[in-house]
């Protein structure tokens, strides 16, 4: 169940692409950014807003692999593991992520919600190989050594 801010705050977002069934991708994009996935409960809600089935909301979010029905963290990671990252060794980065935040190849988000890690098959930046994201900023020739260092400086972020 949505709480009266946060259907303030889909109405926002409705009303910015004008209520336009045309603009569903658009708008589940803004609520992506705004929340890091897309809830049930917001699907439903920009249904019966646009006047659409939501089965065809769903069948949407579900299609395209950059929306999430899952929570993610503050911090989202993106290890890439296409053919220059992985020969340069991106496993061991993704290893050594996973071991210190206590997630696995089924644990994707830490329990305080601070991280979430997920690997990709191309992040665009193969002359920087391996590379890695954070919040989409791209962090590269990473080695474990330098994952834990930002793990770090990520820690110092939030303890501020």
């Amino acid at each position: 169940m949505l709480t009266k801010e946060e259907q303030a705050t889909l109405d926002g977002i409705l009303a910015a692409h004008e209520y336009k069934e045309t603009a569903v991708i658009a708008i589940m994009q803004d609520i992506q950014k705004e929340y890091r996935y897309l809830s049930q409960d917001a699907l439903s809600y920009i249904a019966r807003r646009l006047r659409m089935s939501e089965a065809k909301v769903y069948s949407v979010a579900t299609f395209y692999e950059n929306f999430s029905l899952e929570p993610k963290g503050k911090y989202v990671i993106k290890i890439c593991d296409g053919t220059a990252c992985h020969v340069r060794k991106s496993v061991p980065i993704l290893e050594q992520i996973r071991k210190e935040l206590g997630l696995s190849e089924q644990k994707h988000t830490t329990d305080d919600m601070l991280f979430t890690l997920e690997t990709v098959s191309c992040l665009g930046a193969c002359g920087l190989a391996p590379v890695l994201t954070v919040n989409d900023v791209v962090h590269p020739s990473m080695t474990p050594q330098k994952a834990s260092q930002l793990l770090v400086q990520l820690r110092e972020e939030i303890a501020k």
